[in-house]
C-alpha cells in the first residue's frame, strides 16, 4: 500500500478542507427541513443515514490522514460528540427531528474514515 507524504502546504490545505467540511456539516444539519438544500436532499431518495455516515466518514478521513496521534484522536472524538450535539441541537430546527440512529451512522462514519485512512498514513 502506497504511503502518502505530506508537506507543510499540504497539511495546510487538507486542514482547510477538513475546517470547511466541518462547516458544511454544521449548517447542514441545522438547516429548517424546508430550505432548498434540504428539500434537494430530499429529492436524491438517499437514506439520511447513508448521508450522516458519509459526512463523518469525511470528517474522520482529512485529519486522519496527516494529522498526529494526539490531535488526531481529538479529532476523532470531537467529531463524535458533534455529531451528538448537533443532532441534539436539530429539536430546535424546524422540520428536523432527533434520532438515536442518526449519531450511530456518525459514528460508525467516523470509525470507518479512520479505518480507511490507516494505510494512506505517512
Amino acid at each position: 500500500m502506497m504511503k502518502l507524504k505530506f508537506g507543510d502546504r499540504a497539511r495546510l490545505r487538507l486542514r482547510l478542507l477538513w475546517t470547511c467540511a466541518i462547516l458544511l456539516v454544521i449548517v447542514g444539519s441545522l438547516l429548517p427541513g424546508s430550505s432548498m438544500p434540504m428539500r434537494a436532499l430530499d429529492q436524491l431518495d438517499v437514506s439520511d443515514k447513508l448521508l450522516h455516515f458519509g459526512a463523518y466518514l469525511v470528517l474522520a478521513f482529512l485529519p486522519a490522514l496527516h494529522e498526529r496521534w494526539p490531535a488526531l484522536a481529538a479529532a476523532l472524538v470531537g467529531a463524535i460528540l458533534l455529531g451528538i450535539a448537533l443532532e441534539f441541537a436539530q429539536r430546535l430546527s424546524p422540520g428536523r427531528s432527533f434520532e438515536i440512529a442518526d449519531m450511530l451512522a456518525d459514528a460508525a462514519g467516523v470509525l470507518c474514515g479512520f479505518v480507511i485512512a490507516l494505510p494512506l498514513r505517512s
